[in-house]
């Protein structure tokens, strides 16, 4: 039934030759100029779970305090032993301006020694004293300098807005909210006008060194990093055309599926424009994806229309039997692949869901371009003679890839390689229960590390720029108190109670639970500071550094309180904890014991305390939607690709023979990523669902050929030797191929993307050994009424 419905179809469609042609040159006019619209996302929303409690949370109070949305310049004079001389506090009075006039940035709350909130006080016998840093008489003098020099040992920014050794100091900028809907932050142009500055300034000052950190600034560096990406893709578009012309030696057909693997990237990006959705770092991998399986369906019809060909039948003839024979095969490969990209739908964050749809779309568009357009331009253009003649020369002798892996079909090679698979699953699966969700590095993972992120580096310094910013990073954390990685708990009282001694005393409960947590450097709060100002105010003895039951007394300090510590009506005040960094673990261990403590001690006539803000809180609610998520989805999108291909084949043992070579490739990837330090994040985890669309088509391919031969009464080892010569053949070249192309990522400036190129490697190689070596060993054990045929 099948095959007469396809050889109907193939009748139509080639009855249309002409008209089919016209209509896909139109749609791919009309298409390319949708894709030119495409447009870089600039959306953080987009990149961060907004459903998530924690994000909520943030959007709920980010009126209120400040919630760790910021950016930090760092000035370093390098050619000085301080920074106290009329150079460099030139250069940083002319940076705060700078700063202070970027689209983006809150000018009512950026920090440096030269803006009038940053100031020093302390206690003499007369009472308090205090002022602003920069002494009101400043004018470059030594005099004035050592004044400067005194104000800043007075006050309480050293390690903070100082750095410890003197050698640089900080201007700290915060945002203006980049996840509300509506907002108006630009993080490209924010990041380069930051880059700007950098670059100005340094040529401008030979003696400075500017280091720039904060969330903004890495997703910044990460966008204009992804530019590149364009030329990795032509890299693979030329290698791929190369080898398809080699292993065919057909020029006509190799340009014909390269063609429209190509036109299929055109028509994806055209249509995801048409829909609204925009490409960033994480989607652009789908192009590449998508021309990967665009080429695997194209050589398929290239060999199979070869071996038609080489039969004896004329171009049209070999191009419909070609499209009638394979077009069940691909359809149900593709609609496999297109319903499994969108099972990571069900992930809540806003960049796998566009890449899961624009997946989906690009698969759903190879169905018409490499389908239907390959055999039909084919059946004009041929193969070319030299293709036909080396498919005859060879049908006479053995080939190589047909002697070796058809061995695995025989009892012993078989049962051999069952044992090896299973030693391989359970290898995989005791080394892959190690493997963690979120970052398992310091600084951004995302970028390249600082090569001399363990040892001093020289002073001048200046790294590549694909190492700067976490280069910038270290310069952060080996010089000052304050760490990049910040996670705010918020805590939310009655209307003017932020102060009030209960409250306060549940904050100081909170700080000290947390210090005693791994991974914690410091925790700063309005409690914290509270008792740093009753000292100063009894004459700076610390034995006064407590929190005074007298509510007067606490009124009184709120004089003294910065007011990042609470909001207007004294609702809402933040408890910032500084991390070491933000590895999952670290995330793990502090939202765990911030959760637990809420749970104990929450009071709505007190405090209750919410998680959570900061880079590293949207960091956490990042990977619990991701550890969520991840297990449920790869579920899913084995069970939509085994319903589909039960109901192709109609056999549970032949979904058997396709799943179970897919599944080791995952579980040996998932072990490739815990050897490798790579966890499971927003940037690695669609590679390890698409790389089971990928594998699906080779495994469908091949046992779509051998059931063809099976039914046709050859032994199963034979028929597996002649699915190896036509279809057997496209997997390998396919595999090796794609293999080829992607392995030049290593060479990005973007480490995911680096780590990206690995992962995909291995499972093109991974998926092509495995449908080529274990389904034939399945198959001796499962196909049951073949085997008696042999």
């Amino acid at each position: 039934m099948t095959g007469k419905f396809s050889s109907a179809v193939a009748r139509v469609v080639f009855g249309a030759r002409p008209v089919l042609l016209l209509v896909f040159v139109a749609l791919t006019v009309f298409l390319g100029m949708q894709a030119l619209n495409i447009k870089l996302n600039t959306d953080v929303r987009k990149m961060v779970p907004i459903s998530h409690p924690y994000i909520q949370n943030f959007l709920e109070h980010r009126n209120d305090v400040s919630l760790g949305n910021d950016v930090r310049v760092i000035v370093a004079d390098v050619t000085h032993d301080d920074i106290f001389n009329e150079t460099y506090m030139q250069a940083l009075s002319e940076i705060t301006d700078e700063v202070f006039s970027l689209d983006g940035v809150d000018p009512s709350k950026i920090s440096s020694l030269w803006t009038p909130n940053v100031r020093w006080a302390e206690v003499t016998e007369d009472g308090f004293e205090g002022g602003e840093i920069i002494p009101p008489a400043y004018d470059g003098s030594a005099e004035s300098l050592e004044d400067l020099r005194t104000n800043v040992l007075r006050s309480r920014h050293v390690g903070s807005l100082v750095a410890d050794d003197f050698r640089s100091s900080i201007v700290h900028a915060n945002l203006l909210d980049v996840l509300s809907e509506g907002s108006t932050v630009d993080i490209p142009q924010l990041s380069a006008a930051l880059d700007d500055i950098r670059s100005r300034y340094q040529e401008k000052y030979p003696d400075l060194r500017i280091h720039i950190v904060g969330a903004a600034k890495m997703a910044g560096d990460v966008m204009a990093a992804a530019a590149e990406v364009a030329m990795f893709f032509f890299v693979t578009l030329g290698l791929t055309a190369l080898l398809l012309l080699i292993d065919t030696r057909s020029l006509r057909s190799s340009l014909v599926v390269t063609l429209c693997s190509f036109v299929a990237v055109i028509w994806q990006l055209g249509v995801v424009s048409m829909l609204g959705f925009t490409i960033d770092p994480y989607s652009m991998l789908v192009p590449f994806l998508v021309f990967a399986i665009a080429v695997s369906h194209g050589v398929q019809m290239v060999n199979a229309l070869a071996n038609n060909a080489a039969d004896g039948l004329d171009k049209l003839s070999a191009a419909m039997k070609t499209f009638s024979v394979l077009a069940v095969p691909g359809v149900v490969a593709l609609v496999s692949d297109g319903i499994g990209f969108v099972t990571l739908y069900i992930i809540d964050v806003g960049v796998i869901r566009e890449l899961a749809i624009a997946a989906s779309v690009g698969v759903a568009v190879i169905i018409l371009t490499n389908l239907v357009i390959v055999p039909v331009l084919l059946s004009y253009t041929g193969v070319g003679e030299s293709a036909i003649a080396k498919i005859r020369k060879k049908r006479g002798g053995s080939h190589p890839l047909a002697s070796f892996f058809s061995r695995f079909a025989r009892p012993g090679w078989a049962a051999a390689s069952i044992v090896v698979a299973a030693l391989g699953y359970a290898g995989g699966l005791w080394v892959a229960k190690d493997i963690q969700v979120g970052d398992l590095d310091r600084g951004a993972p995302e970028l390249w590390p600082d090569p001399c992120q363990e040892q001093e580096c020289p002073r001048g310094y200046i790294p590549e720029r694909r190492y700067q910013y976490n280069h910038d990073i270290n310069m952060l954390v080996s010089n000052y108190s304050v760490s990049a990685d910040v996670l705010v708990v918020i805590g939310k009282t009655p209307l003017e109670a932020c102060n009030s001694y209960d409250a306060m005393q549940q904050i100081d409960s909170l700080s000290w639970a947390l210090l005693n947590v791994p991974g914690v450097q410091d925790v700063a709060s309005i409690a914290s500071t509270a008792k740093l100002i009753s000292a100063n105010t009894n004459e700076g003895n610390l034995k006064w550094a407590t929190i005074s039951r007298d509510q007067y007394a606490l009124n009184n300090a709120m004089m003294f309180m910065p007011d990042s510590l609470y909001n207007l009506d004294c609702s809402v005040t933040p408890i910032y904890v500084f991390l070491d960094d933000h590895r999952a673990a670290t995330l793990n261990n502090v939202t765990d014991a911030v959760a637990k403590y809420a749970q104990a001690h929450n009071n709505p006539d007190v405090i209750e305390f919410k998680l959570a803000s900061g880079n590293a809180g949207i960091e956490a609610a990042t990977n619990q939607t991701i550890n969520a998520s991840q297990y449920p989805m790869l579920a899913l999108v084995y069970a939509v690709v085994a319903v589909l291909c039960l109901i192709a084949f109609r056999s549970i043992r032949a979904v058997l023979c396709i799943l179970i070579p897919l599944g080791l490739t995952s579980v040996l990837c998932q072990a490739l990523m815990t050897w490798m330090g790579i966890g499971v994040k927003v940037a690695t985890l669609p590679v390890i669902a698409l790389g089971v669309g990928i594998g699906v088509d080779y495994g469908i391919y091949i046992y779509s050929k051998l059931e063809e031969y099976l039914k046709a009464g050859l032994p199963l080892e034979e028929a597996y030797s002649e699915t190896l010569k036509t279809t057997g053949k496209a997997v390998a070249f396919t595999g090796l191929a794609l293999a080829v192309g992607v392995v030049f990522w290593v060479f990005s400036s973007i480490k995911f993307q680096a780590d990206m190129g690995i992962l995909l490697t291995f499972m093109f190689l991974w998926n092509m050994i495995g449908a080529l070596w274990l389904l034939p060993a399945l198959a001796r054990f499962l196909l049951k009424h073949e085997q008696k045929a042999s």
